[in-house]
């Protein structure tokens, strides 16, 4: 006798889907249950889906997928409906899912039909009714913790996540996740009020009878409902001796992309069923659970692979130089591994002095990080063969250069650039060698607070073009000045451009500071670890003069919660890598009386093949006298500046030097400006006519200078003139 009549004979029928086409197979019998004409037929999923109610068909595909998952069998009750809507029947059905030939992922379920009797209204025919508001309160659920678990950006922090998911009807009592590590498994996170009471074994081998080595070895999940299900499957897993409090365990595996990385224990302090809708819930916690922790894994990783890369790329200690103070700062970007091209270095010389480096490679990538490492290490070899700063910087624009190779198949060249800014340093003198590789400027905090930027001479980008020359700017750093050296991350991160970057980093820079009771070392790397405690949202006055807060103060300003209220010009929020370095020269005692003021100075030379330096110079100066009391004042020295320095480069064949000094204290403070050159012969007053082009700077001088005149000296003379400060409305100050 068939199968199917002697199914047929208890108003049984077979029927099977193939999950790879959508068709549904019916026998004659269990196309009579579904309201179809009693004979066999196939039917496309769209037509069978029309022979049962919406509600359940949205079930019993939850519940396939489970049972899929689970190698199990699918229970469910399904209601038959007509074209209508009218429920004609119920119908039971119990059906396994097969493995395909040839096809890893598709399958067939093969199951039976029987008709049921509907069960009487406030009675439950095989467990709690799954009504509406549970399967909202479900949904709600799982979006809830999928997104939690999504927000986790630890191992650690996943682990709390998963200790505070409150299942709609059920909560575990407890939970353990195990991680597989060779031919063990061990736990790598436990929660729960009791855990000493029925704590999981720390360290197993995956051939222990476990119900968690079994979850690994077979990919499936297990359910024990009640201890005496747990001690008769895992008798050797059962301790006796152990007081039991949980009354039902459920055990399943942690999978991504079809390999189990572990499992996750689930227990009950009161019975649970493991009902479907109780395993399609643990089911889907468990798959959001394991691609939260291979997320964060990976994460984390890639962490602990930036931090090495990066402290391996930087200074290793703070540098001792006498009679100066350092301080720096690598932030890097927010995206990727944490790392790329910017890099700072501090080396010493065989001369004694020391050699100050910042730069930056073109990119925010592995291999723009990977160039970062070999110019560092090139341009530190360079300067300890005792070359000058131009020969430096020369000789690594040439390396960079010769770095350029094709990459990927079509052969296709990645050349990259790099700006740099080389500083030889000398202590004793104070004096600083500076080239430039299309670098911004240094800017320098005088004794005062001011800050200014000193414009140096420069050359373009390493690695453009191997031939170019990089002249050499001598700046010096007098007693209590402090010299920032950046990248342009600093300046222009958060939509600013070069003016306005300088422009908010002024205003911390520039901020009135008290002693501090100590300093911290060389920083890098974690922001948060080197942020002072008194470093708040809103970048308090009550900052330290130690150059490890000012250092973090001045990151702060650009990634701290301020930034986002001071963005620039620019539409985006450009992020960039920062690295930055500060010098300190420190103050010498007892230079200044009681009461007195320190003096700010700048010294600029505008040569003769230079003379847009002239503006340059301008600027130096307004930035010196930004705080003086009568801005016409300011305008005529800034006017007066010109004449003399125009007059330098037009009447004579040598360079001019600029030497501004600001005395006093304010409100009652001296300007006095000199111009020097190395031609002796004396400017002579002229009366030039309304139509003459010339003639006029010593006019001018007379008019606006408060005291001026020309003092001869062995090698050329010094033209200068003093203004002293007023009130907008002319009185004295």
């Amino acid at each position: 006798m068939r199968t199917e009549d002697l199914l047929a004979a208890i108003a049984t029928g077979l029927w099977r889907w193939d999950s790879v086409s959508g068709a549904v197979s019916y026998d004659a019998e269990a196309a009579r249950l579904v309201g179809l004409p009693a004979e066999p037929v196939t039917l496309p999923e769209a037509a069978a889906r029309a022979c049962f109610h919406p509600a359940d068909w949205l079930e019993v595909k939850a519940i396939v997928q489970l049972a899929v998952a689970e190698g199990t069998l699918a229970e469910a009750r399904l209601r038959i409906v007509d074209e209508k809507g009218t429920v004609l029947r119920t119908v039971r059905t119990r059906s396994r899912p097969i493995a395909r030939g040839g096809s890893e992922d598709g399958y067939y379920l093969l199951g039976t039909l029987q008709e049921v009797p509907d069960p009487l209204p406030g009675t439950s025919a095989g467990g709690p009714p799954i009504t509406g508001d549970w399967r909202r309160n479900r949904e709600a659920f799982l979006l809830d913790a999928g997104r939690a678990l999504a927000e986790a950006m630890s191992t650690a922090e996943v682990l709390r996540v998963a200790a505070g998911l409150s299942m709609p009807g059920f909560s575990p009592d407890g939970l353990a996740v195990f991680g597989v590590e060779g031919e063990r498994i061990s736990v790598i996170g436990h929660h729960g009020p009791r855990a000493g009471a029925d704590r999981p074994l720390h360290d197993i081998a995956l051939s222990t009878d476990h119900p968690a080595a079994e979850v690994v070895r077979t990919g499936r999940a297990v359910y024990l409902p009640t201890p005496e299900e747990y001690r008769g499957r895992f008798p050797a897993a059962w301790s006796p001796g152990r007081p039991r409090i949980r009354r039902s365990w459920a055990f399943l595996p942690l999978i991504v992309a079809g390999r189990t990385i572990g499992a996750w224990m689930a227990g009950f302090a009161h019975p649970v069923s493991f009902s479907p809708d109780e395993r399609s819930v643990l089911t889907t916690i468990a798959r959001m659970l394991a691609q939260a922790l291979s997320r964060t894994a990976l994460q984390e990783t890639e962490r602990e692979l930036a931090d090495g890369l990066q402290r391996s790329m930087l200074p290793a200690s703070k540098p001792d130089i006498p009679g100066l103070t350092v301080a720096a700062r690598y932030v890097p970007t927010g995206g990727g591994l944490q790392v790329g091209g910017d890099w700072y270095d501090v080396i010493g010389l065989p001369s004694g002095r020391t050699a100050l480096v910042i730069g930056d490679v073109q990119g925010h990538d592995v291999r723009a990080a990977g160039i970062m490492g070999q110019l560092r290490i090139a341009v530190r070899a360079y300067a300890s063969e005792g070359h000058h700063p131009d020969a430096v910087l020369s000789r690594a624009s040439r390396f960079l250069a010769g770095l350029a190779e094709p990459e990927g198949p079509d052969g296709r060249y990645d050349p990259r650039f790099a700006t740099c800014l080389y500083m030889e340093v000398d202590p004793v003198a104070g004096t600083l060698d500076i080239a430039r590789a299309g670098h911004p400027d240094p800017a320098v905090r005088l004794a005062d607070g001011t800050m200014m930027l000193r414009p140096t001479a420069g050359g373009l980008p390493l690695g453009i073009d191997p031939d170019t020359d990089y002249p050499t700017t001598r700046v010096v750093l007098e007693p209590g000045e402090t010299l920032l050296m950046c990248t342009d991350g600093l300046i222009e991160t958060g939509g600013h451009d070069l003016e306005t970057g300088w422009d908010r980093l002024r205003k911390v820079f520039e901020r009135p500071v008290i002693p501090a009771a100590g300093s911290g070392g060389l920083g890098s790397g974690d922001l948060s670890d080197n942020l002072s405690d008194n470093l708040s949202g809103d970048l308090s006055d009550d900052l330290s003069d130690d150059l490890e807060v000012l250092a973090d103060s001045l990151v702060q300003a650009v990634h701290g919660p301020p930034s986002h209220h001071t963005t620039g010009p620019l539409a985006d929020r450009r992020e960039d890598d920062i690295a930055l370095l500060l010098i300190r020269r420190e103050a010498e005692v007892c230079l200044v009386g009681p009461g007195s003021a320190p003096v700010r100075r700048t010294a600029v030379t505008v040569a003769q093949a230079e003379p847009e330096r002239i503006a340059g110079a301008r600027q130096q100066l307004r930035d010196m006298l930004h705080d003086w009391a009568d801005p016409d004042q300011m305008e005529s020295a800034v006017l007066m500046l010109s004449e003399m320095v125009t007059n330098v480069l037009v009447h004579t064949d040598g360079d001019a030097l600029l030497v501004a000094e600001v005395s006093g204290r304010h409100g009652s403070r001296r300007l006095r400006l000199d111009v020097a050159d190395s031609s002796d012969e004396l400017p002579h007053r002229r009366r030039p006519g309304e139509l003459a082009s010339s003639g006029r700077g010593l006019l001018l001088m007379e008019l606006l200078a408060d005291n001026w005149g020309v003092d001869p000296r062995g090698d050329g003379k010094c033209i200068w003139y003093e203004l002293y400060e007023a009130a907008p409305d002319g009185r004295p100050g």
